[in-house]
C-alpha cells in the first residue's frame, strides 16, 4: 500500500512544528535572560546586557527534521523599578522530503523588580504566517496571582502562589546554585501561553569557580553553574515537558552553552556577541505606588 502525503498530514506537521517552536520561545524567555520580599527570588547581581547567540543543529530525534540553525537575540535593560526584556528568535529547518520552514518570534516584557507585576507581548509566525499574538499583564501578591490577557481573546487565569516572573526566575535558579542547593521546582510565568503559569523542574549541575573559561572578559572573573530545565503545562493531558533546555549560568544572570531540546531535534546555542549595558545613575530613592506603563 503506496501513503500519499496530502493536506492532512502537511497541516499535521505544521502544528506539531508550532507546538514545538512555541515551547521553545516559553523557554528560552528564562534563558540568562532571564525584589517585596513574598513575590519575587532572592536578590542576585543580574547584569543588563545585550546577548547574541549562534544556533546549530546537535542531535536529531524521531520527526521529519534532518537540518535546523538559527540566531537568537536578547536583551536585559535596567529601568530602576523594573527590568525590560526583548528577545527576538529566527530558527530555520529542512524536512526528510526537502521542505523548508522558518520560525520568527519577537518577545518582549516589562518586569517590576519586586516580583508585582508583568506586561508582556508575544509574536509569532511560521513561513512569514503570523499567530495571533498573546499580551496582557499579570499581577502577583503573596497568597497567588492573576492574568488579565488582552490578546488574542479577553480573559483571566488565576496564578499558584510562588509563581515567578522571568528575570526573578533565572535569579531563583543562580541564587539556588549559590545556596548548594541540588534542585528547585518554581512555577514561572513568562506570557508566552494562553493557559497561564507553566511548572518548572530545575536541576542544578556541575559548579565552575572563576576564573571560567569564557571568550568573553566581563565573565571570566565570576563563577557559573551549569543547569537544566523542563517546562510543563500544567492545564494538558501530556506529562511530558513541552521543552527542555541546558545552558551555563554565570552569576550575574548571563548565559552561555545553550542546549535547546525540541523532542524532533536539539541545538546547540553558542554566545557569539555579548555587552555589558549602563545601568541608570539617577533612580528615585523610593519608587511611586503606581509607575507609568510603558508600551511594549
Amino acid at each position: 500500500m503506496h501513503a500519499v502525503m496530502g493536506p492532512s498530514l502537511t497541516a499535521r506537521r505544521i502544528m506539531v512544528r508550532r507546538a514545538c517552536y512555541r515551547g521553545m520561545m516559553a523557554g528560552l524567555v528564562a534563558v540568562g535572560l532571564w525584589h517585596g520580599p513574598a513575590l519575587a527570588a532572592p536578590p542576585v547581581g543580574m547584569a543588563a546586557h545585550r546577548a547574541v547567540y549562534d544556533l546549530v543543529l546537535s542531535a536529531v530525534g524521531d520527526g521529519d527534521v534532518v537540518t535546523a540553525e538559527g540566531r537568537l537575540t536578547f536583551v536585559l535593560s535596567d529601568m530602576c523599578t523594573a527590568w525590560s526584556t526583548q528577545q527576538q528568535l529566527h530558527v530555520r529547518s529542512v524536512s526528510r522530503e526537502g521542505d523548508e520552514h522558518d520560525s520568527d518570534s519577537d518577545y518582549a516584557v516589562l518586569e517590576d523588580k519586586d516580583g508585582s507585576s508583568l506586561i508582556f507581548r508575544a509574536d509569532q509566525s511560521e513561513n512569514g504566517q503570523a499567530s495571533p499574538r498573546i499580551a496582557g499583564e499579570a499581577h502577583m501578591s503573596p497568597g497567588g496571582g492573576r492574568v488579565h490577557y488582552t490578546a488574542p481573546g479577553v480573559h483571566d487565569v488565576a496564578l499558584p502562589a510562588g509563581t515567578l516572573f522571568p528575570v526573578a526566575h533565572t535569579a531563583s535558579v543562580i541564587a539556588a546554585g549559590q545556596a548548594a542547593q541540588t534542585e528547585i521546582a518554581p512555577p514561572l510565568f513568562d506570557g508566552t501561553v494562553e493557559t497561564g503559569a507553566l511548572n518548572t523542574y530545575v536541576l542544578l549541575l556541575a559548579r565552575e569557580a572563576p576564573p571560567v573559561a569564557t571568550p568573553f572578559a566581563a565573565l571570566a572573573p565570576l563563577g557559573a553553574q551549569r543547569v537544566h530545565i523542563a517546562y510543563y503545562n500544567p492545564t494538558t493531558r501530556d506529562m511530558g515537558p513541552i521543552f527542555e533546555q541546558g545552558m551555563r549560568y554565570f552569576t550575574n544572570g548571563v548565559a552561555d552553552r545553550l542546549d535547546l531540546d525540541f523532542g524532533q531535534f536539539r541545538l546547540a546555542g553558542t554566545l557569539r556577541e555579548f555587552r555589558l549595558l549602563p545601568v541608570p545613575d539617577h533612580c528615585p530613592a523610593t519608587p511611586p505606588l503606581s509607575p507609568p506603563r510603558r508600551p511594549l
